[in-house]
C-alpha cells in the first residue's frame, strides 16, 4: 500500500492508499478502529481495491497508538467536540478526493468501530457521499443530523450483542435518521459482539469477538449497496 501525507490544520497525518488494477469504479474513504490503521483494516482496503475501488485509510491521530490505553486517550482528545472531530474526518475525505485518480469519481465512506461512527458523522455533516457504511460502529453523536442534511445512503452493520452500542443507542439512531429523513438500512446480527470483522484475537475483552458469518454478510451487503448506488 502507498503512503499519502496530508494534514488537518497544523496536524500532520498519513493515509494508506490501495489502488485497483484498472480504472476505479469509485473512491472509498476507510476510517479505521480506535487503534488507527491495523492489519485487519488494511486487508479490507486491499479487498476493496481487488473489487475495483480506489481505497484510502484515513489517519485519526497522526500517530499509531502503542496500546489501547494510548488509543483511548488520543480518541478522548478528538471525539468530544463534534466540530473538531468532523474537521479531522473531512481532512481525510479531502485527501481522497484530491487524488488525481479520484477526480470525478463517486465518493463513499466506510468504517470499523470508532471508524464506523466516523463514517456516520461525515454523513450527518452532509458530506458529498453516495454511501456511508458502518461496521460495528458507535451510533451516538454530539451533533444529530438535521432534516434533509444526510444525502448519503446509510448502511449500518451491527452486532446485537455489542455492549458498546446497546439497543437504547440503536433506537435513538433510528429515530435520529427518521427525523433527518435519511435513506438508511440497519442490519443487526443476533448474538454478535463488537469488532466482528476482525479475526485477530483480543485478549481480556469479552465485548469483542470475531464472527465469520457476520463478517461475510456485512461485506456482501456493502458491495451490493455500492452496486446499487453506482448503477
Amino acid at each position: 500500500m502507498e503512503t499519502l501525507d496530508y494534514h488537518d490544520g497544523e496536524t500532520p497525518l498519513s493515509a494508506l492508499v490501495a489502488r485497483p488494477r484498472g480504472a476505479p469504479r469509485a473512491a472509498v474513504l476507510i476510517f479505521p478502529t480506535i487503534m488507527n490503521a491495523t492489519p485487519a483494516v488494511e486487508t479490507k482496503a486491499k479487498a476493496l481495491a481487488e473489487t475495483g475501488y480506489l481505497a484510502l485509510i484515513a489517519d485519526f491521530y497522526g500517530q499509531r497508538p502503542a496500546n489501547f490505553d494510548e488509543a483511548r486517550a488520543l480518541a478522548a482528545g478528538l471525539r468530544p467536540d463534534p466540530l473538531t472531530y468532523r474537521r479531522r474526518l473531512k481532512a481525510g475525505l479531502r485527501a481522497l478526493a484530491t487524488l488525481p485518480t479520484a477526480e470525478d469519481l463517486p465518493l463513499a465512506a466506510i468504517g470499523f468501530c470508532m471508524g464506523g461512527q466516523a463514517a456516520l458523522e461525515l454523513a450527518r455533516d452532509g458530506a458529498p457521499l453516495v454511501a456511508a457504511v458502518s461496521f460495528h460502529g458507535l451510533l451516538d453523536t454530539g451533533l444529530p443530523a438535521e432534516p434533509g442534511q444526510v444525502t448519503a445512503r446509510i448502511l449500518v452493520c451491527h452486532g446485537d450483542a455489542d455492549p458498546m452500542a446497546p439497543r437504547s443507542q440503536v433506537l435513538a439512531f433510528w429515530e435520529e435518521m427518521d427525523a433527518a429523513q435519511a435513506n438508511w438500512h440497519f442490519h443487526s446480527y443476533s448474538g454478535v459482539k463488537h469488532g466482528f470483522t476482525n479475526p485477530a484475537t483480543v485478549e481480556g475483552n469479552p465485548a469483542v469477538a470475531y464472527d465469520a458469518s457476520a463478517d461475510r454478510q456485512s461485506w456482501a451487503a456493502m458491495l451490493e449497496l455500492f452496486d446499487e448506488v453506482l448503477g
